[in-house]
């Protein structure tokens, strides 16, 4: 029916479908990746605002993508703590641009190669800043995979030999921002109170409700999976279980020896065939697995184009960090010793853009007003 005064009401259209889980993933562990072949910080600042910009652009409205900001508070405690470890315990970087000299404590003999306090140089404050910054950058990357990722529909995508161990990860997963989200509730709510909600009473306050939370969830989750009947199995014949066994431990041990080759100079030759090989024997070992998983699956999520190009984008940024990790290892890795300012290199640069693909394939439409 038209409203009184305008004109016949437009259709609305329909809502796409969301993003695999897993395509998020993959493209966020391959930036962090991408984070662990370099330590120059306008590299690893390029892929925080890569990240950042995703996220903004492409998170859904739901609890679990408040997350983000913790991990990004994460990050900076864990870079602020890399840099107090470097000036109270010192670092093996030496140098010569001496910024302060602290009281040095003495240790005893079968404490050597320990020390506190001293000198604290210019080199090893910035050698303790790039490893902090790598580790920073990787913490967000996760972040931003939790802040996009449906958690249960990641459950739901995982094969049925997983779906055990999978439960438990996605368990551990979603404690971070369920709990993220109690904290804002109950902070909320005591704000409209008018009763504290920060400082220490404020957290002790928020604490005890947040932790009967936690409990009360873990009883009614537990219940759920009681009733749906977790840990379930049926029965196959015992050929079929020493096969499974068989092909996925002996594909762990190709992966692993192919890794290996990979890594060393000697195996090179055959590092990419074991690899692929146990690649292989393991997916078709849990894949056989899978039999003995009683689930169904509603409406599964299928890999569609724009997942496919997410994941080609991460992949992307990754494969070209490694290979610029070869190519220009100077520009990657800045000195410290001696100290010299990082430039940008403009290839590896433009490489991490590739990142922002997701935020044109994949945005996370509005609603109309």
């Amino acid at each position: 029916m038209d409203r009184i005064g305008q004109g016949p009401a437009r259709p609305r259209r329909p809502r796409r479908a969301p993003l695999h889980p897993g395509a998020w993933w993959l493209w966020s562990l391959s930036l962090g990746t991408a984070a662990t072949r370099t330590t120059n910080p306008l590299l690893l600042c390029l892929l925080i605002a890569v990240s950042a910009y995703v996220v903004a652009t492409c998170r859904p409205p739901t609890p679990w993508s408040r997350s983000y900001g913790a991990f990004v508070k994460l990050a900076l405690a864990v870079l602020v703590i890399r840099l107090l470890f470097a000036i109270v315990l010192g670092s093996p970087i030496p140098g010569t641009h001496t910024v302060v000299t602290l009281p040095e404590v003495p240790l005893p003999d079968w404490a050597q190669g320990i020390r506190l306090g001293g000198e604290v140089t210019a080199e090893a404050l910035t050698f303790a800043l790039y490893d902090g910054l790598r580790l920073a950058t990787l913490l967000i990357c996760v972040g931003a995979a939790n802040a996009l990722a449906n958690p249960s529909r990641l459950l739901k995508s995982l094969p049925g030999a997983l779906y055990e161990m999978g439960v438990a990860v996605v368990v551990a997963l979603t404690f971070a921002p369920n709990l993220i989200a109690d904290v804002q509730r109950l902070r909320a709510a005591r704000r409209l109170r008018g009763r504290p909600d920060k400082g220490v009473r404020g957290l002790l306050q928020v604490g005890l409700p947040v932790l009967e939370g936690a409990l009360e969830r873990s009883v009614s989750l537990a219940a759920a999976m009681d009733a749906r009947g977790y840990g379930r199995t049926a029965q196959v014949p015992a050929a079929v279980r020493r096969t499974t066994a068989a092909l996925t431990l002996g594909g762990l041990l190709g992966v692993c020896a192919g890794t290996y080759g990979l890594l060393t100079a000697e195996g090179a030759a055959y590092g990419m065939p074991v690899l692929l090989v146990g690649l292989a024997a393991a997916l078709a070992g849990l894949r056989l697995g899978g039999r003995r998983s009683l689930r169904t699956r509603y409406r599964p999520d299928r890999w569609d184009v724009r997942a496919l190009l997410v994941v080609a984008s991460g992949v992307a940024v990754a494969a070209l960090l490694v290979l610029a990790a070869v190519r220009e290892p100077t520009a990657l890795h800045p000195g410290v010793v001696p100290l010299v300012a990082p430039t940008l290199p403009v290839w590896p640069a433009a490489a991490i853009l590739l990142g922002l693909l997701p935020a044109f394939v994949a945005p996370e439409p509005k609603e109309p007003s």
